[in-house]
Formats: C-alpha cells, sequence, structure tokens
C-alpha cells in the first residue's frame, strides 16, 4: 500500500535499473518551521510551479494521522462513521441482487438446455432425439397430472396397456398411429395423446421462449442496477476510507493525549524527451548522428520520461479556524523532499499498476467480495445479455459487406494494448537505452528538479539548502 511503501521502493521494485541503483538521480531537501504558517501554501506553491515546468503532477500518497486525545481526531472519527453507514446500508442492497443475478443466471441455464431440444427437433440428424427427449418430458410433467389414465399409470398398473408407453415413443404423428400392429383399444387411447403432445410442443416452444425473454430482460435489469448500487457505494466506502487514519503508534511525535497531526503528502510529475528532440540533440552532436534518422527513431519501442518526486513530511497542531467551527489550520514543521527519476514507459505503467492495485485496497475488497460470484459467473451472463437472435445474426451479415472495404469502412484501428501485461517484468535497458535514451532523461529530470528547487527557495528568501 501506498501509506507502507514509499514510492521511491515502488520504483525500485519495478525498474531493474533502479533496484541497482537503488537511489535517485538526485535529491535536494528543504524543512521549514513555523507554527503560525500551514502547509497550504508550501503545497500549492509547489503544486503550481509543476505545472508551470509541464509536469502534470499527480497525488500518489495522502496519508494522516492525529493523536487520539486530539478534537480532531474525534471529529474526523465521527464523519467516517457516518460514511460507513451508508455504505453498509447500500452493501446490504448489493447482495440482495446479487443474489438475484445468481438465481437468474441458474434459470437461464435451465431454459437454454431446455429450448436446445426444440431447437435441434428443426435438424434432421438430431429431430429423432429431440424428439424423444420432449415426448419423456411430456409425459414426465403433462401427461403425469392424469394419474392413473396417464401413459405411464396405464401401462405399469394395467394389463393390456404394457405397449402404451413404446408405441407413444415411436410414433411420430396421428398417420404413424394408424400403422402400427396395435389393438385398437391402444390405437384410440394413443391417437389423442399425440395430437395433444403435438399442440403442447408448438404451444409450450412459444410460452418457454416468452418467459426466456422476459428472464433475460429481468437480468440485464438486475445486473444494471448491480452496476448502478455499486456506483453509489463506492464514493460512500472510499471517503470513509479516506478519512480512515494511517497507523502509525511507534511514531514518537505522536503522543496519544496531545495535539497533533502528522501528514504525508507525494507529488509525480513527468515529462516525455519524444523523438523530435532526440532528433535536434543528435543533429546538435549531443547524441550520435545516426539518431537522427527517421528510421532509428521509429525503431525505438519504449519512451523515456524524465520525473519529478515532491515529499511532503509535516508534524503540526490542528487548530479550529475561527470563521468556520467545523474547519482546522494546520502550522508546524514541513520537510520537503524534491527527488529526481528517468524512467521509461514501460516502468511507468507498472508503476500506475502498482498504485492502483495499493489505492483504496482495504476499501474496493469489500465491494470485490461482494461482487465475487458474479466475476466468476460473468462469462455465462455475457453469453445471455449479448445473446443474438437470427434475424440480429443476419443484420450482422449483411452489414458485413466486403464492398464497404473500398471505402475504407473496416480500417479502424483497434485500440492499443497495453504494453506490459499485469504480472510481466519490466525489459531491462539494451545499450543504447542505459546509454543515451535513460541519461538524457535522468540529465533532463535533475535539471528540472534543481530549477524547482532553486525556485521555491529563492521564492522564500532561503539562502542555505541540502
Amino acid at each position: 500500500m501506498t501509506s507502507i511503501k514509499t514510492i521511491h521502493e515502488i520504483i525500485q521494485e519495478v525498474s531493474p535499473y533502479y533496484k541497482k541503483k537503488k537511489d535517485s538521480e538526485s535529491t535536494h531537501s528543504i524543512v521549514y518551521d513555523s507554527t503560525s504558517e500551514t502547509l497550504e501554501p508550501i503545497y500549492f506553491f509547489i503544486l503550481d510551479l509543476m505545472n508551470d515546468f509541464g509536469l502534470a503532477p499527480e497525488k500518489i500518497v495522502d496519508n494522516f494521522a492525529s493523536s487520539p486525545g486530539s478534537g480532531h481526531f474525534a471529529e474526523l472519527g465521527q464523519r467516517a462513521t457516518i460514511m460507513q453507514q451508508q455504505g453498509s446500508k447500500l452493501l446490504v442492497d448489493i447482495n440482495a441482487v446479487l443474489r438475484s443475478v445468481l438465481n437468474l443466471v441458474y434459470d437461464l441455464k435451465e431454459f437454454k438446455m431446455r429450448l436446445q431440444s426444440y431447437d435441434d427437433l428443426k435438424k434432421s440428424e438430431k429431430k429423432e432425439a429431440a424428439l424423444l427427449s420432449l415426448k419423456q418430458i411430456w409425459m414426465d410433467k403433462v401427461d403425469a397430472t392424469r394419474g392413473n389414465s396417464s401413459i405411464k399409470g396405464m401401462a405399469m398398473s394395467q394389463a393390456g396397456f404394457t405397449t402404451l408407453i413404446n408405441a407413444f415413443l415411436v410414433a411420430k404423428d396421428e398417420k404413424d398411429v394408424a400403422k402400427l400392429d396395435l389393438n385398437d383399444v391402444v390405437k384410440r387411447i394413443l391417437l389423442p395423446r399425440i395430437q395433444e403432445f403435438r399442440v403442447w410442443v408448438d404451444q409450450s416452444e412459444k410460452e418457454l421462449r416468452k418467459r426466456y425473454e422476459l428472464e433475460k430482460n429481468y437480468l440485464r435489469s438486475q445486473v444494471n442496477s448491480l452496476k448502478l448500487y455499486s456506483r453509489w457505494v463506492k464514493p460512500y466506502l472510499k471517503a470513509a476510507q479516506q478519512l480512515e487514519m494511517k497507523e502509525n503508534s511507534r511514531n514518537p511525535s505522536l503522543v496519544k493525549t496531545f495535539n497533533t497531526i502528522i501528514l504525508e503528502l507525494t507529488l509525480l510529475g513527468k515529462s516525455t524527451i519524444d523523438p523530435s528532440e532526440i532528433k535536434k540533440l543528435a543533429l546538435s552532436g549531443k547524441l550520435p548522428v545516426e539518431f537522427s534518422k527517421d528510421r532509428f527513431l521509429k525503431s525505438i519501442k519504449r519512451n523515456y520520461h524524465p520525473c519529478i518526486t515532491v515529499e511532503f513530511a509535516f508534524r503540526g497542531i490542528p487548530q479550529k479556524a475561527r470563521q468556520y467551527e467545523s474547519h482546522y489550520v494546520f502550522g508546524g514543521r514541513t520537510e520537503v523532499s524534491f527527488k529526481s527519476y528517468a524512467l521509461n514507459s514501460e516502468e511507468l505503467e507498472k508503476i500506475n499498476k502498482e498504485l492502483e492495485k495499493s489505492d483504496l485496497v482495504d476499501v474496493l475488497g469489500l465491494i470485490e467480495g461482494t461482487t465475487q460470484g458474479l466475476e466468476q459467473i460473468q462469462e455465462e451472463i455475457n453469453q445471455f445479455l449479448d445473446e443474438k437472435d437470427d434475424k440480429q445474426e443476419e443484420k450482422s451479415k449483411e452489414e458485413s459487406n466486403p464492398f464497404l472495404a473500398l471505402i475504407g469502412a473496416y480500417d479502424k484501428k483497434e485500440k492499443p494494448k497495453s504494453e506490459i501485461k499485469k504480472d510481466e517484468k519490466v525489459r531491462p535497458d539494451n545499450f543504447i537505452e542505459s546509454e543515451h535514451l535513460r541519461s538524457l532523461a535522468a540529465e533532463t529530470a535533475t535539471a528540472t528538479v534543481f530549477d524547482l528547487f532553486d525556485i521555491y527557495k529563492k521564492a522564500h528568501g532561503m539562502e542555505s539548502y541540502t
């Protein structure tokens, strides 16, 4: 989690280069201690400065911890409790809808198995087996309601009707009944049953297909409801998690009865060294001349990025603002650390995945645990919801007209796939990347981070720095 691992530790885990180097390209730090000055001006000055440099900063760590005896701890605890209660109510509704979705999926699977017999009845190679299957269902579900006068009841309990079941299974229609070598009594019983069966096949198929479509529509409605409830519950769970304090009981700055708060903030900004810049540097002699050729520029598979991290470590005393009783201002000691890195696109993608995986992992685990059953049967749900009927399939075939290719209808490019898979490790640098591209990114990052640090130092009248 980002509250335990620092961004530097994540970079070391992800990047083969920094795993060996074990340090950033350069580091500068400032310590600012003033009980009257708050953290907000420092934070927003640096944030705006990074934006002015075109670094597009992102907040990747935002943790806090208050001493248990402080008023700030009690007030945020009350707010977190309200969010938790609202989230819990919605989670109950999510569980109810999820159970409904699971039941609908199992019902639809049963309907689909039943409908398969009706579909096979229309195919010559499977017609006979499908007809026998439907006759068995009709005898068990429909004819059995007659009791002793049913086909099975008469064949099992009454003498002279032992051939009734076999005769019913063999006869395909009323004409076949007349051809069978049976006595007239059996034929008189068999004839209306065959006619009744044929009517049942026609009517039951229509009703079953109608029910199947209704169940599919209801499934779609329930899945949409589940998504809606999940979207509603996320803000409450997210707010509750954000109001939770970082476990920091061993920190000597947090004494239980003191009025103290500790904040941890980290910003990550980056720029890109694009091919046009590489070409200019090659033409100016700062890079090999071969780097200016288009063939070489197209062969570059990974872009390199000068990256800057700014870490804020704040210890202060929360005080209520005079204008707003429910708001606090913080004055105290701020340590700001500026670090520079040179990362390629694969490393940045992997870092983002690590941050996403750790971000709100406990809270979103509640939703994932609730919807885990849905994910396991997601393929079956999609199979029902994305099912096309014959008309839609014909329409899709008509739309795939080969003549449309003449006007470029199929020239739409697919969305690019992710450069690196979830569990795939980042490839080490080759010679060109290590000696030239990463070095160039590192040099740019080092100069940029010093400029940020120097401008902030001079803007606040600080003469010495580290």
